[in-house]
């Protein structure tokens, strides 16, 4: 599936980032965890972050890097193929961004940032514009899984960093609540 097909489908793309997130994104993009660390100097733990992670671009500018509390070494370890190891996953989640098709889908984060007192942002992007240049072929992968049941597409996520992000933001708001 072509971006402009998936775009047919799920015109906007939806984000929560930290509150004011949106200025960086004009500046340098959406940056991975990863891309973000490396331009700050700072090493990301291979482990779950409890905390959000302020880190400071050469530029002055404040970059947040959320925590992922609720993933755990524990139950990551025994589901994990191929000699994957929950550092290896830590590694590779740092290396993408995640959108969802729907702000609905969103709750679960946004019940955790608002209940650890994170101040944050719903992004809304337009779809074909922040992926277009990142096509994947979804259908591909679709016949690579068998006769599976039809996927309903829950997240998004694009390996490394989207430079040009900033002119596929549509807008922004508090995110106070669904």
């Amino acid at each position: 599936m072509t971006p402009k097909l998936y775009a047919e489908m799920h015109p906007r793309l939806y984000s929560l980032a930290m509150a004011d997130a949106h200025v960086g994104i004009a500046r340098h993009g959406l940056l991975t965890a990863q891309d973000a660390a490396d331009r700050a100097g700072v090493a990301l733990p291979d482990t779950p972050r409890p905390t959000a992670l302020k880190l400071t671009l050469p530029d002055g500018t404040a970059i947040w890097i959320t925590d992922n509390r609720p993933l755990s070494f524990t139950k990551l370890a025994p589901v994990l193929d191929d000699t994957l190891t929950p550092q290896d996953w830590f590694a590779m989640l740092n290396t993408r961004v995640f959108f969802w098709p729907a702000r609905k889908t969103g709750a679960g984060t946004l019940t955790d940032r608002l209940s650890s007192g994170y101040d944050s942002e719903w992004q809304v992007y337009d779809t074909e514009k922040l992926l277009s240049p990142d096509g994947r072929d979804f259908q591909a992968w679709r016949r690579s899984r068998g006769k599976r049941s039809p996927d309903v597409v829950k997240e998004v996520t694009v390996r490394g960093s989207i430079p040009d992000a900033g002119g596929a933001l549509l807008s922004t708001e508090p995110a106070r609540s669904l």
